[in-house]
């Protein structure tokens, strides 16, 4: 099928020049505005426009301008045709976008000359960036892969803590959704990526894979110094998410595991490991993870404790507003109480449902 190209002028000769040049080999619209222009383009998406830049009510840059502000329509190569050749204008048409001049009066050949280089490119880096997204879904598929394999051997030797990665990952995400609905921390959660974050998450306990199974499966209770064997989880994390940093030069994914790995056993009040870190010197993800995964432990059942119901466990929770949770995120909590009530039940039917 032909390109679709626009010719927009005001200038009538102009306009059956350039389609009398152009009929052969491509869909030729002339136009007489810019105002015409955003009128069609709303019908028919052209694959090339040739903008004239002096034109009454809408001039060529201002149209330019429009163009390239809205998502839709920003990448539709633009030429100017214009008498105008002075290097202000080269330079201001440059900065907003505009991909070639033709002077006028222009001839044919160069015309056509200069659409066809400009097509092809547009052609290739079309295919470039398809094949791009691609490879980039190809190691977004790997990356996650692995992920949940590493995630599974942790919760494959903690006999203790079933589903507990998948549960927290859903709690992080109830709250930054709340947080970012209610303006709270929204500067910093705006700039977030949610699909890596939400990958990341699995990856906080990564560190339980160096803890001895006499420690992580105990059917009791842990004294003193296996706690603090215990606590060694999180030095271990960040242990083993700085190597792979290390080793791969990854940016986003692994620094979210990181805050959410390193800092979600810190407290408010700055009572918490491993550094002890107090209010918004922790990490906001690490925040927002210490309340996923205290609620997780609380409704969940261990071998020293049963599983507390929700109501107790958002009681506990409100508890420690201020002390051991960041205030305005325990706040967040409880408007979206019935939410992580939802998920925990949904697990719940479907660990019965594993087990018949």
């Amino acid at each position: 099928m032909s390109k679709i190209i626009f010719v927009v002028d005001d200038n009538d000769t102009n306009l059956s020049m350039a389609k009398e040049a152009l009929k052969e080999q491509y869909r030729v619209m002339p136009l007489p505005s810019a105002a015409k222009m955003f009128t069609l383009i709303e019908k028919i998406t052209p694959d090339l426009i040739l903008l004239d830049i002096e034109m009454p009510d809408i001039d060529g840059f201002e149209a330019l301008s429009r163009l390239k502000a809205n998502n839709s329509l920003s990448d539709i190569p633009v030429i100017f045709l214009t008498s105008m050749t002075d290097s202000a204008v080269e330079a201001r048409g440059f900065q907003l976008g505009v991909v070639d001049f033709i002077s006028k009066p222009f001839s044919a050949p160069v015309l056509l000359n200069r659409i066809k280089s400009h097509l092809d490119i547009d052609e290739l880096i079309r295919e470039r960036t398809a094949q791009l997204h691609q490879k980039t879904e190809q190691l977004q598929t790997l990356q996650n892969g692995i992920v949940f394999v590493l995630s599974d051997m942790v919760e494959s030797r903690d006999k203790n803590t079933g589903g507990h990665i998948e549960r927290t990952t859903a709690y992080i995400n109830v709250l930054l959704e709340e947080m970012l609905a209610q303006g709270i921390y929204a500067d910093e959660i705006e700039k977030m990526n949610w699909d890596l974050l939400v990958s990341s998450a699995r990856l906080h306990d990564i560190g339980k894979i160096a803890i001895s199974d006499n420690i992580l499966n105990k059917p009791a209770q842990l004294n003193d110094e296996e706690f603090v064997v215990m606590k060694s989880h999180v030095i271990e994390s960040t242990r083993i998410i700085d190597s792979m940093i290390s080793k791969t030069a990854d940016g986003e994914f692994l620094q979210y595991a990181r805050m959410l790995a390193g800092f979600h056993h810190e407290r408010w009040d700055g009572k918490g490991y491993p550094a002890g870190l107090e209010k918004e010197n922790i990490p906001l993800l690490g925040r927002v993870m210490a309340i996923a995964d205290v609620y997780d432990a609380l409704v969940s059942e261990r071998p020293y404790k049963k599983a507390f119901d929700h109501d107790k466990a958002v009681s506990i929770i409100m508890e420690g507003k201020g002390t051991q949770f960041d205030p305005v995120i325990v706040d967040i909590f409880f408007k979206s109480r019935e939410r992580f009530h939802d998920i925990n039940n949904q697990n719940k039917e479907k660990r019965q449902g594993e087990s018949l």
